[in-house]
């Protein structure tokens, strides 16, 4: 039976590419329609990654409640299944306490399998099958899963090898293509979707200046804390921002060189967010807050 909108949560959706200013709009837009915000962002869940994922301040909160933000040690394997149990809980939390529950980040996967009603298989890791998988190149393994499901290919960054392999095991073990395994539902979210965003050239000057902020701020010795803190852990070490420092201390790239490619990729990853929630009619590019409240 298919859900009538009155009985559904409201919710907001703020979303966009990296730099696009989306934290700022998410507090401010809070502010004007008593809301609290539940990150959606594959990176700020973990602990430490302060500077390199660009986690919001207690200042840039402004008093605001966020959550889903410092939840996890980086040596986690945290997922995308697990975000919708826990943000759900939040969602009906907030909600009930009369607020608007604002869900804001850029990592299009963990939003769409919230909101949109996608059922993930409910399956333990093959270890053998990973462990076999590992030892081949990130190319190689994006190439089988596009080889074998297209269109699951498309809805995965290509440079992300352990999202990579766990699709490949999932359509090895089930014999079925990423859609169907994930299944679909009536979702219980009644959501408005806000989508922030910034001509190409300045939003790409935007990333280039913060970046170099990151620099200045500490990255350098805030990726070297976490090298020591949890050794070469997979999500320190393929996060954009801390693996092209490791490279660097590393000595495999100069300074120079890691900021430089540390721009390029966060330049890379803005145009696949920018591709992934540009698949959604439903989303409304810049609206802001005082429209809201009418």
């Amino acid at each position: 039976m298919k859900k009538n909108s009155s009985m559904r949560i409201k919710v907001i959706a703020v979303v966009g590419p990296t730099a696009s200013g989306k934290s700022a709009y998410g507090v401010e837009l809070a502010k004007e329609i008593n809301g609290e915000i539940i990150s959606a962002d594959s990176r700020i869940v973990y602990k430490g990654f302060d500077i390199g994922a660009a986690k919001p301040t207690k200042d840039e909160m402004q008093g605001i409640p966020h959550y889903m933000i410092d939840i996890v040690e980086p040596t986690f394997d945290y997922s995308a299944g697990l975000f919708k149990k826990q943000a759900a809980d939040i969602i009906k939390d907030i909600s009930s306490r009369g607020k608007v529950p604002i869900i804001l980040g850029g990592t299009g996967l963990y939003i769409d399998i919230l909101l949109k009603g996608f059922d993930l298989p409910d399956m333990n890791p093959d270890k053998e099958l990973r462990i076999n998988l590992e030892k081949r190149s990130t190319e190689e393994l994006y190439a089988k899963l596009k080889e074998i499901d297209l269109k699951g290919a498309e809805s995965i960054d290509s440079h992300d090898k352990k999202k990579i392999i766990r699709a490949l095991e999932i359509i090895y073990l089930t014999g079925k293509n990423l859609e169907l395994t994930r299944g679909k539902s009536q979702s219980e979210y009644e959501v408005q979707w806000i989508g922030k965003n910034f001509e190409r050239e300045v939003l790409y000057q935007r990333i280039n200046n913060r970046v170099d902020k990151m620099l200045e701020m500490g990255l350098i010795n805030e990726t070297k804390c976490l090298l020591n803190k949890y050794g070469r852990a997979y999500n320190i070490i393929n996060t954009i921002g801390y693996k092209e420092i490791t490279a660097y201390l590393d000595g495999t790239l100069t300074l120079d060189e890691s900021i430089e490619l540390l721009k390029k990729n966060t330049r890379n990853y803005a145009k696949r967010q920018l591709t992934w929630f540009r698949k959604n009619p439903e989303i409304k590019w810049d609206v802001y807050p005082e429209k809201l409240k009418k």
